[in-house]
């Protein structure tokens, strides 16, 4: 059962929500008994119980839900895997050593000399693995220590490293290199046709919307790249955010979006929203055999988005809110939705933010992409596809859940519900946004 289950599921609904998960996975919503688990590990590894400091390790590293880390006990020795993804990672450690490695691909013939190249310049990107071809003609990337010197904190930045690499570079390399054949991949589950349908039209629709606007002068390039820019990042978060994207379109979105915020980038304004324009082009352009080959279901261990607290959600909300009223006022509506959009977009792509912000941020996407959540099987709308209308019975109560699921932990949390305003999208996105930079985060009590 997905999160979003537990919290669509409430009362007075006999439905059960479609399995679909949404975003980027992260590592830090874990329950008490992983932080135990952490702590024990610690204080093994200080006494040189070194395999029973690993195995509470990885018992800190175990989603229940997804049972993405096993292991095996010896009376000498610890055998152990977990999933990244695309990718299964092996170790062994023994009172010594400890050693784990990540299969990427394998090598039908003599490695190309482009190939070898780039594996060593990704080498000189690792502070802690590194890529080698074994016996077998497998790329591998590797990872070995002594045991004294593999404490849980090196250990939990090393095989971090190991595994969001190798899961990221193995799509690439098959794309780019016929010579590659993919290798353990076995426990990857392909979407089922309906989903893959759903999530390339969604593709399709958010970019070539946001290209007609780019395109067609909507807002002036030049006069205000501000809004342009709002435009096309929202459309990138929007995607990575709802399809859960892998591969090559996975690295697109993270390149645009990089090089969009590069402190040394030399452009102009104008020149990055070329850039990030021509991005968008390039994945709405690949065949769509390619796209749907990167949709699957994978497990995943760690996450890459940087955990924050509510303060820093609140802090985004205040900032970009002038700049949704000036473009609302100004007679540029759809800038200013993506206004709205752009600010829960950029904390998904990059935070892990509290999980009522996160669940709440879910919520606005199901308002504002009634079709797509429809045609996954979602139900009710919360806006109607055809009128833009939004049904204010049904959005109250959804909120209501969310924040009843989380009471227990923030006894304050209560969602300023009347001053919500319903009357078209960006007010109630504006309001919407002011009533989730006002939650109490409070874990107190109230008096």
């Amino acid at each position: 059962m997905s999160f979003f289950e537990r919290w669509f599921g409430g009362a007075g609904q006999d439905f059960t929500e479609p399995d679909v998960p949404f975003g980027r996975y992260s590592d830090s919503y874990k329950p008490d008994t992983n932080h135990q688990a952490w702590d024990q590990s610690l204080a093994a590894f200080e006494v040189g119980d070194y395999l029973t400091a690993y195995r509470h390790f990885l018992l800190y590293l175990r989603d229940e839900t997804d049972a993405n880390v096993r292991w095996e006990e010896r009376p000498d020795a610890l055998r152990f895997e977990f999933y990244q993804g695309s990718k299964r990672i092996t170790g062994q450690a023994d009172h010594r050593r400890l050693r784990i490695e990540a299969k990427i691909a394998k090598l039908d013939q003599a490695p190309r000399i482009k190939l070898l190249r780039r594996l060593i310049e990704r080498n000189y990107t690792l502070r802690y693995g590194r890529y080698a071809i074994d016996d077998e003609r497998c790329i591998s990337l590797i990872f070995d220590t002594y045991t004294l010197d593999a404490s849980p904190y090196k250990l939990y930045y090393a095989l971090k490293e190991v595994a969001t690499s190798a899961d990221k570079l193995d799509d690439l390399l098959l794309e780019e290199f016929w010579q590659l054949e993919a290798v353990e991949a076995s426990h990857l589950q392909q979407l089922p046709e309906a989903e893959q349908t759903a999530k390339y039209g969604l593709i399709q629709r958010v970019i070539h919307e946001a290209l007609r606007q780019f395109d067609a002068g909507d807002t002036d390039k030049l006069q205000y790249p501000g809004g342009v820019a709002y435009l096309l990042l929202d459309a990138l978060y929007r995607i990575d955010y709802l399809t859960k994207p892998e591969g090559h379109t996975m690295e697109a979105l993270e390149w645009a979006h990089r090089q969009y915020f590069a402190k040394d980038n030399q452009q102009n304004a104008a020149q990055k929203n070329e850039q990030l324009a021509n991005c968008l082009r390039n994945i709405a352009n690949r065949p769509e055999a390619d796209v749907r080959r990167e949709m699957y279901r994978g497990i995943s261990t760690f996450g890459i988005t940087l955990p924050v607290t509510h303060e820093r959600v609140a802090h985004l909300i205040d900032n970009e809110m002038p700049n949704l009223r000036w473009y609302h006022n100004n007679g540029h509506p759809a800038v200013a939705r993506a206004v709205a959009a752009y600010v829960i977009g950029y904390c998904l792509f990059n935070y892990a933010v509290p999980e009522p912000d996160r669940d709440f941020f879910h919520l606005y996407y199901r308002i504002t992409e009634p079709l797509y959540f429809q045609e996954l099987g979602f139900r009710p709308n919360y806006c109607d596809p055809a009128t833009g209308q939004l049904d204010r019975r049904e959005i109250r109560r959804a909120i209501e859940r969310i924040a009843e699921r989380f009471r227990d932990t923030y006894p304050r949390l209560r969602p300023a519900l009347n001053n919500l305003v319903f009357d078209d999208l960006i007010r109630f996105s504006e309001s919407y946004l002011l009533m989730i930079r006002d939650l109490n985060f409070d874990k107190s009590v109230a008096k």
